[in-house]
């Protein structure tokens, strides 16, 4: 009992100490906001704009702002949707004759009108939440303009051109009935603002004030080009993620440098029964991310007693980290993933040239080595049946090639990503596996076993039992263990499981079970092996 209160005391402690730290955090923001530190202001309303859940999911969020704090005024770049937020179709109606839908055009000057009644709404939108969230009275006035990012007719060049803009005095805005007004009408006329009059044909307006304009740092989110988020300076690369947090509708905010307790955002999802506190950790790696980073985040979400971790990295995860998140309050996001889901929520990013991970290479926070990166997924199980343990390198059900079916006659395929190894206790079978290295082609790799004949003639399955796969590290320690399905009688050969590469270009592991009666020969048929 006693070194149970102690670990009691000590948990307790270490979640006050880190609702200390994320306080401390808020409480410095929100001084700064005091005092008018430009900084901190634009810091505060950025979040504010950025937690907001009353924009359409798949609406841009991309941003610069400033502040004066001379005229006490923010000014901000906002972008706003392109034209094909309107749909096309006007309505849609079945015809059971023709068993067909037959779509009916809106008139064009109708989807204009609604383009500019969603631009309008747009920057109102903006206004009211940045003087909703100005608590401190900070704000007199904010010069806003949106833009849509597009190619300029004129040029063909990706540009920012601007559709909207208004200055808005906090008196003026104050007074407004919002629920009432005519978005279009109260824009450019009791705010004075300018709206495109063909947004649909990018006719720009003269923005005002630009954030460039205020002569102090201004802060984006997102911008004109898409940053390598290899190449971003660490700290930009954590805010980066806090900003995706926030615009998914969460709260977040970036840890302090020290004593963060491996912990880089915090995070909280407001939704009912789902939600709750997460904490997040960036690895900015080239390599892939050793299965000891995923553990450490484990024991920080147990620590800290959030509901979930999140590991964000721009690399991606071997098998032995998605075997030990399995089943655990874990979430693991890949670069492909990452970058996915910054362009779905308005934000910018993107992996070495042309946008796609760069090939995995030796970095000063990720030490190990292309040779290191290997698994060894060694086999147990219980009864005395003899069997060979085999692999195939597929695309799909299909075997690349003969040579890539790894059996006794035949212990590695060509580039040597995959050979068979002399097994050690508790292992009756060992497979030695790069995954990394694996074919392009490839997006499977198959593991099945089946009885030896000559070993066990006329033996089955059915002392085939309490199976499991043990996933090992180079060092030969164990990452994770994937349970099997147990042999029936009858059947003489059963697919293991599989290893399938996910679009971020991660493995991840999927159950088998399918027995066959005929052996190994039937079983390496269905995959396209020729047997003689």
């Amino acid at each position: 009992m006693a070194a149970l209160q102690r670990d009691y005391e000590q948990r307790t402690e270490a979640q006050r100490a880190e609702v200390r730290r994320h306080n401390a955090g808020i409480a410095e923001v929100t001084e700064g906001v005091r005092r008018g530190d430009p900084d901190s202001v634009v810091e505060y309303f950025s979040a504010a704009l950025y937690s907001s859940t009353a924009w359409p999911e798949r609406f841009p969020r991309q941003a610069a702002a400033a502040f004066d704090s001379a005229a006490r005024q923010l000014v901000l770049d906002w972008e706003l949707p392109g034209y094909e937020v309107v749909p096309e179709a006007k309505s849609v109606r079945y015809v059971p004759a023709q068993d067909e839908d037959k779509e009916s055009a809106r008139p064009v000057t109708q989807r204009r009108g609604l383009y500019r009644e969603v631009l309008a709404q747009s920057l109102l939108l903006v206004l009211h939440q940045l003087f909703a969230a100005d608590e401190y009275g900070i704000l007199d006035s904010v010069a806003l303009n949106g833009f849509v990012d597009a190619h300029n007719p004129a040029t063909g060049r990706r540009t920012h051109i601007f559709l909207a803009t208004v200055m808005a005095q906090r008196a003026a805005f104050t007074g407004l009935h919002l629920e009432q007004v005519d978005a279009v009408s109260c824009l450019t006329g009791a705010l004075r603002g300018q709206l495109a009059s063909r947004p649909d044909q990018l006719a720009s307006v003269r923005p005002g004030r630009r954030p460039q304009d205020v002569g102090n740092h201004v802060v984006t989110h997102g911008g004109d080009d898409e940053p390598d988020l290899y190449d971003m300076d660490p700290i930009a690369f954590e805010s980066l993620v806090a900003d995706l947090f926030r615009a998914m509708g969460m709260q977040a905010v970036t840890t302090q440098r020290s004593n963060d307790g491996g912990v880089d955002v915090d995070a909280l999802d407001p939704t009912p029964i789902r939600g709750g506190k997460i904490v997040v950790q960036v690895k900015r790696y080239r390599s892939t991310v050793p299965p000891t980073a995923v553990r450490d985040l484990y024991g920080t979400v147990q620590d800290v007693g959030a509901n979930k971790g999140v590991l964000v990295t721009t690399a991606g995860f071997g098998p032995g980290s998605h075997a030990f998140a399995r089943g655990k309050p874990l979430e693991l996001i890949s670069g492909g993933e990452l970058v996915d889901l910054l362009h779905r929520h308005g934000l910018r990013g993107r992996l070495g040239e042309g946008g796609r991970p760069t090939p995995a290479q030796p970095s000063p926070s990720s030490p190990a080595t292309a040779s290191d990166n290997h698994n060894v997924l060694g086999m147990t199980w219980s009864g005395s049946v003899a069997l060979d343990v085999c692999a195939l390198v597929c695309r799909g059900n299909r075997v690349l090639s003969e040579d890539h079916f790894v059996f006794f006659n035949n212990p590695q395929t060509p580039d040597g990503s995959v050979r068979a190894v002399p097994a050690a206790a508790p292992d009756k079978a060992a497979l030695h596996v790069s995954f990394d290295a694996l074919p392009e082609a490839a997006d499977r790799f198959v593991l099945v076993a089946a009885v030896d004949p000559e070993a066990n003639p006329g033996a089955d399955l059915s002392g085939f039992t309490d199976a499991c796969i043990r996933l090992l590290d180079p060092a030969m320690t164990e990452l994770g263990r994937l349970e099997v399905s147990d042999g029936r009688s009858g059947e003489t050969a059963l697919v293991l499981g599989s290893f399938r590469r996910r679009p971020s270009g991660d493995w991840d592991f999927v159950l088998g079970g399918k027995g066959y009666t005929g052996g190994l020969e039937q079983l390496v048929q269905e995959y396209g092996v020729e047997v003689d």
